[in-house]
């Protein structure tokens, strides 16, 4: 490996160039207005993946957008490694809390990124470390290092629920057919406490209406006579927790896994400062579930969150009217045996059943995924340890995030493989928030890194 890492040495400046350009198109799969960027962006992409070496390079069409797919075969005998990434984004708003234009990447250097951090929309998130692995497999093309056959899988509907990926992998097997699923979607620890993910909660997002009256009224004439919906639904919202903020949804603990005494006392060893974390997020204190800690309760323990919420006059000045409609977007984080389906159908009969008289309550399912934990004495496992080891020169610690990956357990399902999970991010880069960022020390520790998993997973197949 010591050519490929020259080749990343000497490389540098292009990487980052190459990446920025890549940042600038707007791929928001959420919005069909970005359609053209989205499309555009695939074609970017397979660009780039042809550039590096790849063979058989297709941009596949889906009933949404493209899948991206690339493979470099050098020996059936080999092992192979199939790598997963997405090139859509999320949205940029608030547009006005950028301290940049989300699409227009700059560089600048912060009090965690001493030698800077690329600033936009999809920095981390997963344009930059989807493009590592293009850049790493670059590399050991273009130094003769490549020790094994790479597959590569990049969608371009992740931040919308991967809709269409479950049936291509579905569809596609055969060529789909590998050893290990790589995947860079997650994070690490801090830049020098190197984590390697080995847990993901599930998912299950909803979208609620609540209906009063058939038209908005006059807040003097009808106020305190009719339900107004906006108010009904915050004590809806309010109601679904305890006052130990356990949720109080009828059975939605029923599936959930309680780790041990000695697993919790496990986790508790990775290094955690609550004045960092209270700091870096600018509050007096933590808030959640009584008897967990703050690692806990974001990895290991369901969550309910209100992700958005709307309903009558939000214009300047006032306008004084009891809406006729009141919205939210709630999702929940679901842990190891809680079933998304489940969890959804036991919120539906809850949230319709608790809605007083005068009102009606539509309750929509949106995307949804199963938790997963990926074991840590496979091969994949180990191989991606001795790698971060080699790059860090200290041994990754396992963590489980709170984060979900859905296809990680439709991968599994469908090809009966594991996943490892080798993210480089950092929890202050701002993913899915104004001014997001992906430091470039973590860029380059990322395409540094890869290739020594390469070669590791491929000495420890034999």
């Amino acid at each position: 490996m010591k050519n490929t890492q020259l080749y990343i040495s000497e490389n540098k400046e292009r990487f980052v160039n190459e990446l920025i350009d890549l940042l600038k198109i707007p791929s928001i799969s959420a919005d069909k207005a970005y359609a053209k960027e989205v499309v555009k962006t695939a074609e970017q992409v397979s660009q780039s993946l042809k550039n590096a070496g790849a063979d058989a390079v297709e941009i596949c069409e889906t009933a949404g957008y493209p899948i991206v797919y690339a493979h470099k075969l050098i020996d059936p005998k080999l092992p192979t490694v199939l790598v997963y990434g997405h090139y859509d984004v999320q949205p940029a708003d608030p547009i006005e809390l950028w301290t940049n234009p989300p699409f227009e990447p700059i560089i600048k250097k912060t009090e965690i990124h001493p030698e800077g951090a690329i600033f936009a929309r999809g920095a981390c998130d997963d344009k930059g470390q989807m493009f590592m692995h293009v850049k790493a497999f670059e590399a050991m093309m273009s130094s003769n290092e490549l020790p094994c056959n790479v597959k590569f899988m990049i969608e371009g509907e992740e931040e919308v629920g991967s809709e269409n990926l479950g049936l291509f992998v579905k569809n596609n097997k055969e060529k789909l057919s590998a050893d290990v699923i790589l995947v860079s979607d997650t994070g690490m620890l801090a830049n020098d406490v190197p984590s390697i993910t080995t847990g993901l909660r599930g998912l299950s997002y909803v979208e609620v209406e609540v209906t009063g009256p058939n038209r908005d009224l006059h807040s003097g004439l009808y106020g305190g006579c009719v339900a107004n919906p906006i108010n009904i639904l915050n004590k809806m919202i309010a109601s679904l927790h305890d006052e130990k903020n356990q949720i109080t949804i009828p059975n939605f603990y029923d599936d959930v896994v309680e780790l041990t005494k000695e697993e919790r006392a496990e986790m508790a060893k990775a290094p955690f400062s609550i004045e960092a974390y209270c700091k870096a997020l600018d509050i007096e204190s933590v808030y959640g579930e009584e008897s967990y800690s703050t690692m806990e309760r974001g990895s290991i323990r369901p969550t309910l969150d209100v992700n958005g919420i709307w309903g009558g006059y939000t214009g300047e000045g006032a306008k004084t009217v009891i809406a006729s409609k009141a919205y939210a977007k709630i999702s929940m984080r679901l842990v190891p045996n809680q079933d998304p389906h489940r969890i959804t159908e036991l919120f539906k009969n809850h949230f319709e059943s608790i809605a007083p008289k005068g009102t009606r309550v539509k309750v929509t399912p949106h995307h949804g995924g199963e938790p997963a934990v990926t074991p840590i004495d496979s091969i994949g496992y180990k191989a991606a340890s001795k790698a971060y080891e080699q790059a860090f020169g200290k041994k990754p610690i396992p963590v489980r995030s709170g984060g979900s990956i859905p296809i990680v357990a439709m991968f599994e399902k469908e090809l009966g493989l594991k996943t490892v999970l080798m993210g480089f991010g950092l929890d202050s880069d701002a993913i899915h928030s104004p001014n997001e960022h992906y430091g470039l020390f973590n860029y380059y520790k990322g395409i540094e890194t890869i290739p020594y998993f390469y070669h590791h997973f491929t000495e420890m197949s034999k």
